[in-house]
């Protein structure tokens, strides 16, 4: 197989449109290809990555500059076409000849040599767009403001809608929500979801973290190691970690840490990589030495794991899956990371009647659309959309209808998801309470981690552009 990273970005986007998930796609390549270089690794992740992440920005700026809008071009010059813009616009590292010359090189090398003449030519002209805004002052941050021009501010200013020198033409489009989308490359109905509930310029801020690459954060394992233990032989092999404010057991990775395998501690099981918001989760259990607590919708671990290791590993934590496959990786790592106080049950969560009246603490951290990663899952904003929404939120009420009856008379019932839409997390919630008037919500006291994100309603929510981790909503439930 070639070792070029730009052919094989394209192999791997041929195969997200053919219905490949971003990431299993570029992990076969990369498989495959045996990439020896690690600067060529990491130019094939982020071209992929980049390239499905903005594509409505993408497809937008052929829209503007061929004569035959994106969706009419064949799919593999789409790609190609893909490629080389996100290189121009997103890149600096590239230089704008590399980018146009490769991406002709592409075209010759994949059955579009006659093409080869508008592939150069509608590159050269996003590079002369883009010179000419440089010449204007550009400073390449492609952040106009998302009023039309005329519209009115709060404080009576009127101000034009457009920076004129970003190459992107945004006044083509009349509605706010698509200017938006299309800039930051987003479906239209999460620009609205978010708007609604933020505002634009709160929304954009989000719009912009979760394009960013994410971070990696660790969440120590008490049971083998101290955060000192830790940050010591971190800082001992060059890497410097950092904590998380409100997190006891958390560190962060700086950028460019290496394979987390390799770090120290790993092989020993003295911490586990986990975002930051979801440690939160396992706070609001709040579970105690000797309770036995059930995880409903345990995999791939990382909160059942936090869980057992804040009882102490004393007592029964139930790790809960409909797959095998998923509970046999959850397992490796509960191995590796020595705790004993875990089983396994495979079966749906929604039939489990075993565990009716039987748990001090249970956990529901529902499948959900997942709005609250999309920096993580370049493709997911893609493949979500209202009508799965609404299938989810209807798997996420039965789960928590039949995980309520677990729960001891004096015990707790934590909801949780990593989306930032209210259908699946205040609605689920409140619809609950709505049916059930014999439950309450029980908000975090004010000396535990999840204290600091709570909301008046009582539960917690993350906003990413605010608290930088990933999005999060979680709600624990009490019996009156």
């Amino acid at each position: 197989m070639t070792q070029n990273p730009r052919q094989l970005a394209f192999l791997v986007l041929r195969s997200v449109q053919r219905g490949a998930f971003a990431d299993v796609a570029l992990d076969k390549v990369l498989h495959q290809a045996k990439l020896s270089s690690l600067p060529d690794r990491r130019l094939l992740t982020e071209l992929v990555y980049g390239s499905v992440r903005r594509q409505r920005t993408l497809d937008a700026l052929i829209d503007q500059l061929a004569k035959k809008p994106a969706q009419q071009q064949p799919a593999d010059l789409r790609a190609m076409l893909h490629l080389g813009l996100y290189q121009l616009r997103y890149l600096n590292h590239v230089p704008v000849s590399a980018a146009v010359n490769t991406t002709v090189d592409l075209a010759k090398q994949n059955g579009f040599a006659g093409l080869t003449g508008f592939v150069n030519g509608l590159l050269r002209q996003y590079v002369r767009l883009m010179e000419d805004g440089h010449e204007a002052g550009f400073d390449g941050s492609f952040r106009p403001e998302l009023k039309p021009k005329g519209a009115q501010s709060n404080g009576g200013r009127r101000e034009a809608f457009a920076c004129p020198v970003d190459p992107l033409d945004l006044s083509r489009y009349a509605s706010a929500v698509d200017r938006l989308g299309i800039l930051h490359s987003y479906p239209n109905w999460i620009v609205t979801v978010w708007l609604e509930q933020l505002g634009i310029e709160a929304t954009e801020q989000l719009c912009q973290w979760l394009n960013q690459p994410p971070h990696i954060d660790l969440r120590v394992n008490t049971l083998r190691a101290s955060m000192e233990t830790v940050e010591a032989a971190m800082h001992a092999a060059g890497v410097a970690v950092s904590r998380v404010p409100h997190l006891p057991q958390a560190l962060r990775l700086p950028i460019g840490a290496g394979a987390v395998q390799q770090l120290p501690g790993f092989a020993e099981g003295w911490w586990i990589v986990q975002d930051s918001s979801a440690q939160l989760v396992g706070y609001l259990v709040d579970p105690q030495p000797g309770d036995v607590v059930v995880d409903a919708c345990a995999a791939p671990g990382g909160k059942t794991m936090h869980l057992a290791e804040l009882m102490h590993d004393r007592g029964t934590v139930w790790a809960c899956d409909r797959a095998a496959s998923r509970l046999s990786k959850l397992k490796q790592n509960v191995d590796r990371l020595g705790v004993r106080s875990i089983q396994l049950c495979e079966g749906d969560s929604r039939h489990l009647p075993q565990f009716v009246g039987q748990c001090d603490r249970v956990l529901v951290d529902a499948p959900c659309s997942g709005l609250g990663t999309l920096h993580r899952h370049a493709d997911a904003r893609w493949r979500q959309t209202p009508e799965t929404v609404q299938q989810l939120a209807q798997l996420q009420a039965e789960l928590l209808e039949q995980a309520a009856t677990w729960v001891k008379p004096t015990g707790r019932l934590v909801y949780a998801t990593c989306t930032l839409h209210p259908l699946e997390n205040e609605a689920i919630v409140q619809s609950f309470l709505d049916r059930h008037t014999d439950w309450a919500i029980d908000p975090p006291p004010s000396d535990s981690p999840p204290f600091a994100f709570a909301t008046v309603d009582g539960w917690v929510k993350i906003w990413s552009h605010q608290h930088d981790m990933d999005g999060f909503f979680m709600a624990r439930l009490k019996k009156r």
